[in-house]
């Protein structure tokens, strides 16, 4: 102690504080803003890092310096300079000293001190005033939690009286004055009995602080006492009948329950949500949740449904009058009807409307729901990705609702309405859930008699609904999902179709829309061919309307200003309001060449022509694919080109060609994705012409999927791709015999005027493609005869 004593120096710069006392031996963080104290710390950090701390007087004489003359001269132990001016200090106090003459006044206060040594001898008497004091700081800690155990027992452990009461005055909340008192307490046995004085003091305050807390817990007590005096008063309240306004809310709920003739364990949950809300304040926060709750599952049509209409004569007229076509959809709905009407019972159907756009897979869904007397939802699925949006939301979450079916059912107020889920090949899936799967339980007849929705955890019977889905394609819908539905194909319309359908349906409509009702607007069938020839191209009638709807609004603009209207719009009439044509024949300025093939495409908007083209370059045998082609379709280019190399005597092909020469295979529009294995023959027909110099008939489309022995397999969309030659006017059309059988059920107007050859190996395309050359015949071998 002596030698730590000895090592202050004499003269000390002082950091004088207002509210801080420093013992000796403690640490303290201290942060200091003004340049006084600034320049105090420089100079210590300049010399030997001690400084003179003092406290600062309350009332400060003329000639009296303003500081207690007692302080502790502390070490500067860390410094850091903050970015906003200020100094953080970490000090710890050496020793006591006692204030004897002033040095300098400024720019600081410079002092000169006298250390004062520590009392070592500590006797009997001494001891006891610790272990009082000891005992005095345990029962602070069970009277609070501010302070640790652990603390107390590791000052058990130190043999240094005086420190140990400095230790405990300096973590102890004690009053300025107290703890200077302290400080200044040189001898032992005055320090301790100070200390103890305090501390008893402090017990005193803590146990009335505790008092007047538990007095606190006792009025809350009282309060829960006056809850339940206020709920007995309710109840006398509702035996005289003097009833308030969430009584009367009770009320009218418990009667809309009895009203709505709920089924029996709907009804159960219901009553027994109500009693909960009734023992509720409506302050509570799970008040609104049941009550909203509430809503809900009394106002569901659980049992109401719509009468069906069940003459059969009157829904056929009305679906005729509504659609032109649609042959399939309509007989399916009559079916459905006639089996009602027999049984008097029947689950609704599950259809899947399958087929390009425009079609009128969504209006006729209207048109059933109108022919049945039903009630008509729609519900589009495109690009919905939580499974949340089908099954809703458990009640625990804030803000839950029920899913769109629940709620759509709700809206409608019928428990068998038909329920239109369009666009179901485009369902997302992501993190929040698979929709798909969701739809797997409404959509199966067998158990969406029970669905269960997640907000309102009760099955709901969905056995009644008629559900109808529509899609462009079946590719991306899962297996188990398609497994349920009944699918009926919408085909592209024939030229013959969108006139009939533009007289009866467009027209009118637009003439309506655009306010032309009552005048004289015509047009001539002449003008539709124009249009749907040059003008629009695709399997439905969307962009006819809107065409027709181009025309009528430059006549509707004429009307407007005054002008007389009496159009009878011609073909030749139609560049005047359209300008020039969009689209040509695609055969037009066609004539045969060489690795140059015409096929036949199936999208998800209908059919296509679809054109191959192969040049040859000098290389080393690689091909390059373009068009931006699947891995299916260039797996088929591969599959050509190893068929013509294997048959290159049959087809008199050199075979350095195969090694002298790069191949370039691409399909034009490259922007539009293709896929598929049909394209196959295309491919191979157009190589065969590049490698034997031979041009390709370009009057013949051709589509079928190869091997490598060169045998010609099924492909499906046959029909979209019969329509699409038709509007390209090909009248000749090569098919794989294996689907002779599909054709045999089309009608009769996609097969008229069409020249429709079945082959079985790639052999007899070639034989009827290619163009034998004058100069140089190339013979192609015994091929196998066509079959009409």
């Amino acid at each position: 102690m002596e030698n730590q004593n000895s090592r202050i120096p004499r003269t000390l710069p002082v950091l004088h504080m207002s509210g801080v006392v420093m013992f000796p031996f403690l640490l303290m963080p201290l942060v200091v803003s003004d340049e006084e104290s600034k320049l105090v710390v420089d100079h210590a950090l300049a010399n030997d890092k001690t400084l003179g701390f003092f406290l600062e007087k309350d009332k400060v004489k003329p000639d009296d310096l303003g500081l207690h003359e007692i302080g502790t001269a502390v070490t500067i132990l860390r410094m850091l300079r903050n970015q906003d001016g200020t100094i953080s200090l970490l000090l710890q106090g050496s020793s006591r000293v006692r204030l004897q003459k002033v040095i300098q006044r400024e720019p600081f206060m410079m002092v000169d001190v006298e250390t004062i040594s520590e009392q070592i001898a500590e006797g009997t008497e001494i001891h006891a005033h610790r272990n009082i004091a000891l005992e005095l700081l345990d029962k602070i800690a069970s009277e609070s939690s501010l302070l640790n155990r652990e603390m107390i027992n590791g000052l058990s452990n130190i043999k240094q009286a005086g420190r140990v009461a400095d230790i405990i005055a300096g973590n102890i909340e004690l009053q300025l004055e107290d703890r200077q008192k302290i400080l200044e307490l040189i001898d032992l046995e005055k320090r301790y009995m100070y200390l103890n004085n305090c501390l008893a003091e402090l017990i005193k305050q803590m146990r009335v602080e505790n008092h007047i807390r538990n007095n606190i817990q006792l009025e809350m007590s009282e309060d829960q006492r006056r809850y339940y005096l206020r709920e007995q008063l309710e109840a006398i309240r509702r035996e005289l009948g003097e009833t308030d306004e969430v009584t009367r809310e009770i009320q009218k709920w418990r009667e809309l329950i009895i009203k709505n003739k709920l089924p029996n364990y709907v009804e159960d949950v219901a009553l027994e949500e109500l009693d909960r809300l009734a023992s509720m304040q409506p302050a509570a926060s799970e008040y609104g949740v049941i009550r909203n709750y509430l809503e809900w599952i009394v106002n569901i049509p659980w049992t109401h449904q719509s009468k069906d209409r069940l003459d059969l004569s009157k829904i056929e007229k009305i679906l005729r009058t509504d659609h032109y076509g649609l042959e399939k959809p309509k007989e399916r709905i009559l079916e459905y009807i006639a089996v009602k009407k027999l049984k008097g019972h029947l689950k609704g159907p599950i259809l899947c409307f399958v087929g390009p756009p425009g079609t009128g897979k969504t209006s006729i869904g209207k048109s059933v729901a109108r022919a049945l007397n039903r009630k008509f939802i729609r519900m589009s699925l495109g690009g919905i990705h939580d499974e949340a949006e089908i099954r809703g939301h458990r009640r625990t979450y804030i803000g839950a609702m029920p899913g769109k079916i629940i709620t759509e059912i709700k809206r409608q107020g019928t428990a068998n309405p038909v329920f239109m889920l369009d666009e179901i090949d485009k369902l997302g899936r992501d993190f929040r859930g698979d929709p798909a799967s969701a739809l797997l339980e409404v959509l199966d007849p067998e158990q969406n008699n029970s669905f269960v929705d997640n907000y309102v955890n009760l099955p709901f019977d969905l056995s009644e609904v008629m559900f109808i889905t529509t899609a462009n394609s079946l590719d991306t819908i899962p297996a188990p999902l398609r497994d349920r539905m009944e699918i009926i194909e919408f085909s592209s319309y024939l030229e013959n179709d969108k006139i009939e359908i533009a007289k009866h349906y467009l027209i009118p409509k637009e003439l309506e829309e655009n306010g032309l009702a009552d005048f004289k607007v015509k047009l001539h069938k002449s003008a539709l061919q124009e249009l749907i020839r040059y003008y629009v191209r695709e399997a439905g009638v969307r962009n006819l309307q809107r065409r027709i709807g181009s025309i009528f609004r430059k006549i509707a603009k004429e009307a407007a200003s005054g002008a007389e209207i009496n159009y009878v719009i011609k073909d030749s009439d139609i560049k005047a309001f359209l300008g020039p044509r969009k689209f040509t024949l695609e055969l037009a300025n066609r004539r045969p060449e060489v690795g140059i093939a015409t096929g036949l495409a199936w999208t998800s908007y209908g059919g296509e022509i679809l054109f191959c083209e192969a040049i040859r370059m000098p290389g080393k045998g690689n091909i390059v694919l373009t068009g931006l082609l699947g891995e299916v379709m260039k797996e088929s280019a591969r599959i050509a080109v190893s068929y013509l190399k294997a048959q290159h005597k049959t087809y008199k092909i050199d075979t350095k060609d195969f090694t002298a020469y790069d191949i370039h295979i691409h399909f034009p529009s490259g922007a539009v994705p293709k896929d598929g294995p049909s394209a196959g023959v295309t491919l191979a027909t157009a190589l065969a012409s590049l490698y034997s110099g031979m041009k390709v008939r370009h009057d013949i489309a051709m589509t079928g999927e190869i091997t490598l022995h060169g045998e010609v397999l099924p492909i499906g969309g046959v029909k979209e791709k019969l329509l699409a030659a038709k509007r390209a006017g090909i009248t000749q059309v090569l098919l794989p015999e294996e689907n002779r059988e599909s054709i045999s059920d089309f009608p009769e107007v996609i097969l008229a005027g069409m020249e429709i050859s079945f082959v079985s190996r790639i052999s007899e395309v070639l034989e009827r493609l290619l163009i034998p050359n004058p100069k140089q015949p190339v013979k192609q071998g015994k091929l196998t005869k066509k079959t009409k």
